[in-house]
């Protein structure tokens, strides 16, 4: 195939692939499409292991990095928080919430001396925050993924200017025109118009829509199609309307080499395109992931509502740890709480394969779909 977006990466499909494992990542590269990894909950020093070996692996394939560095965050005025001064801030009504969801639901603590994530304990930056994400740019810049996206806003001044200076390639995710503009004013070398449809973090416009809006407001840029995209037939229809490729995450979180908790994954396979929702209960921001009792709990009008970012993720990081080491286990309701990430596309993820096989699979439907649509122009 040939597009502005295969020229650009230098690839021979242009299926973008978002996933946070590494394996994932390469088996897509080597396949033909573009793997991304999502660093956001990687350490500096996994995020260092991870990408030397994908580079290892893949050889002088092209790859990139997915970052989450928001445009609006608590304490950015004043060069951001640190996590103690963020742990200070959430209220005791939310502490107080998070006991009683976990002993209702018959959640034990973990073990002692372990801890969910770098949240909970000790020194250091806050999550999404750019102090953070400068470290990990350090760790990026010193390898040699291809492309660098930020997933949440215009990419910082950092990520722009260190990108230019070591001949790096930036996208940047939209979820309305206006966020497309604003990207391209920033630097950014591709768009990604991201659907409502899409898991994690997305905007409320659905991709029939956004995409063609997304196209006219990118001009010259190139735009990738994002949001309830994982089969042939959507990646032929988001070209039709003027993307030069796709971008899929969700897809990749029943393949055989994902990573994704089991409890997890089998409610994913059982899943229809009716169970996910845009909640605010893990992030504060409005991602869309798998429905499951813990966003029932949040939705409630009797409960307080989520916190913004990034006090939220602060607040359950280690619930949510305590739920997976639990889920599956006889004598705990974790399994009732477990959820991730996961956009709408979950309805068709109802069978575990390869990675490779799903990008085989796109690029047979599509092209299946292509020649039907040219059929309607034979005389």
């Amino acid at each position: 195939m040939k597009t502005a977006v295969t020229d650009m990466l230098g690839v021979e499909f242009p299926i973008l692939a978002f996933s946070h494992c590494r394996d994932v990542v390469a088996a897509v590269s080597k396949a033909g499409g573009f793997g991304v990894l999502g660093a956001v909950a990687h350490s500096d020093n996994q995020l260092d292991i991870d990408l030397q070996w994908i580079e290892d692996e893949i050889g002088d394939r092209p790859y990139g990095v997915d970052l989450i560095v928001p445009a609006k965050y608590a304490g950015d005025s004043d060069g951001g928080y640190s996590l103690d001064d963020i742990r200070n801030l959430i209220p005791a009504e939310h502490l107080e919430f998070i006991d009683d969801i976990m002993a209702r639901y018959d959640v034990p603590p973990l073990p002692e001396g372990e801890h969910g994530a770098g949240y909970t304990s000790g020194e250091g930056d806050a999550p999404f925050s750019i102090n953070r994400a400068d470290s990990q740019l350090d760790i990026v810049f010193a390898h040699g993924p291809t492309l660098v996206a930020n997933a949440l806003g215009p990419p910082p001044a950092q990520m722009i200017e260190g990108a230019k200076a070591n001949g790096r390639l930036i996208a940047a995710l939209a979820g309305r025109p206006v966020h497309a503009e604003r990207h391209i004013q920033a630097g950014a070398d591709l768009i990604v118009a991201q659907g409502s449809e899409a898991g994690g973090h997305t905007g409320d416009i659905g991709s029939m829509v956004l995409i063609p809006e997304i196209v006219d407001a990118a001009g010259d840029t190139p735009v990738l199609g994002a949001g309830g995209i994982g089969r042939g037939r959507q990646m032929a229809a988001a070209m039709a309307l003027g993307a030069e490729g796709v971008w899929c995450g969700s897809v990749w979180l029943t393949t055989e080499e994902a990573e994704t908790e089991p409890v997890v994954k089998q409610k994913f396979l059982a899943a229809t395109s009716a169970d996910t929702i845009r909640s605010r209960s893990l992030t504060g921001k409005h991602a869309r992931m798998l429905k499951s009792s813990w966003t029932e709990e949040w939705e409630r009008e009797d409960t307080p509502a989520p916190l913004g970012m990034p006090l939220q993720p602060v607040l359950t990081t280690e619930a949510q740890a305590r739920i997976r080491r639990a889920a599956g286990r006889s004598g705990s309701g974790a399994e009732k709480l477990a959820n991730y990430f996961v956009g709408q596309i979950v309805g068709t993820m109802n069978q575990s394969k390869s990675a490779t096989q799903v990008v085989y699979d796109m690029i047979e439907e599509f092209i299946d779909a292509t020649e039907r649509m040219a059929s309607f122009l034979d005389e």
